[in-house]
């Protein structure tokens, strides 16, 4: 589970209530009791991929320091100042916001004047108490992996999975409950960049949202992201161990269409590689190892070349080049087309060496072996 203070990412990381605040620029006036005149206080700004930058500095003078500006929606900052360690998450909104620094502890420092502050305080409280209950678990996690306590680490790993979903079902009810006010927003897109993020109920949670927190720039451009995982998460689940592997069809070297159904009813590795790919090449004695004992006993290998890289003046020779090179005598296609080609799209390959093994009835069995790891398997599979 991710720290908030520090998982946070940018651009407009929003919420606020429906009703838009009536000044349309803000002020925040601080104090910093104890800080030295001269002393500088920096307010930060986050952009689109997480980094911080300064957007104002100022200095402390008789304990006191200020900063204005306008926001076009309530986003996260941060004041940071140079005497004083650690940085105070603040919601910026357009109102007059009041700041009292704790010198001793800057988190313990008081923000009054932005509503924004108050809905992200009251999250975090319950977001910390549950990330306050998985720390012991981690700990215990780390312990029993070194002791390599199997049983121990399958436990503990059960228990972790239990406390991220309470995470999730926690962040999916704050949206529920905060329907019109953009503070649904703000805890949707900080989800956006979570690998772990159950799409379907983040999608759900927000077509749940009222119309005009929906048709609002930020959330359009969420809704966009949202949809954009969505396919990925689709695509991605027609790929899992156990689903029937997507049929294709493409050209071979001599022209001639091959299909994923001309080996159906075999034992067959789909092989994603190309002729400028290194490790491809490294690995190919060995996929010619296992091809040339297990192919009498029924093992199929269509190998789907990546080439069609710009840098490659004749893609299709060096493909075939390759082919004769590496005693490559199984079956192949390709579209010329590097990474957007058509069968690497349907199998949402991101880079290569690639594989997919199939058992007798299409089924992925396994994804990605190399070497002695990709013998047994298909040894297995045609016993």
């Amino acid at each position: 589970m991710k720290n908030l203070f520090l998982y946070v990412f940018a651009g407009l990381l929003l919420f606020s209530c429906k009703e838009e605040p009536k000044r349309t620029d803000y002020i925040i006036n601080g104090t910093a009791k104890d800080v030295y005149n001269g002393v500088r206080v920096h307010l930060n700004a986050v952009d689109e991929k997480g980094k911080e930058k300064v957007i104002s500095t100022k200095m402390v003078v008789n304990e006191q320091f200020s900063f204005e500006g306008r926001v076009d929606l309530p986003s996260l900052h941060y004041i940071t100042i140079n005497s004083v360690p650690g940085k105070l998450p603040i919601m910026v909104e357009n109102s007059e916001i009041n700041v009292a620094i704790d010198k001793s502890n800057i988190l313990n420092s008081t923000i009054t004047g932005s509503k924004s502050q108050i809905s992200f305080e009251n999250y975090q409280k319950g977001y910390k108490a549950i990330e306050k209950e998985s720390l012991p678990t981690k700990m215990a996690m780390r312990n029993a992996a070194r002791q390599q306590d199997v049983a121990k680490q399958d436990s503990l790993s059960k228990r972790l999975l239990e406390l991220e979903n309470n995470v999730t079902q926690y962040t999916i009810d704050a949206i529920k409950e905060n329907k019109d006010n953009f503070f649904s927003l703000f805890l949707i897109r900080l989800e956006l960049n979570n690998p772990k993020m159950d799409i379907e109920k983040y999608m759900e949670a927000f077509n749940d949202l009222s119309s005009d927190i929906k048709s609002s720039k930020t959330g359009l451009d969420i809704k966009t992201k949202l949809d954009n995982l969505y396919n990925i998460y689709k695509k991605n689940a027609n790929l899992e161990i156990g689903k029937v592997a997507p049929n294709f069809e493409a050209p071979a070297p001599d022209g001639t269409m091959v299909s994923l159904n001309d080996v159906k009813g075999k034992v067959t590795i789909i092989d994603f590689w190309a002729a400028w790919c290194g490790p491809c090449r490294r690995e190919n004695p060995n996929v010619v190892k296992v091809y040339n004992k297990y192919h009498s006993q029924g093992l199929e290998i269509i190998g789907v070349s990546l080439d069609g890289a710009r840098t490659q003046k004749d893609p299709k020779q060096l493909w075939l080049d390759a082919i004769e090179k590496d005693k490559l005598t199984w079956k192949h296609v390709s579209n010329l087309q590097y990474f957007n080609d058509p069968v690497a799209q349907l199998y949402n390959i991101s880079s290569i060496p690639a594989t997919y093994i199939l058992d007798e009835e299409g089924k992925i069995v396994a994804k990605n072996l190399r070497g002695r790891a990709l013998e047994l398997k298909v040894e297995a599979l045609l016993k």
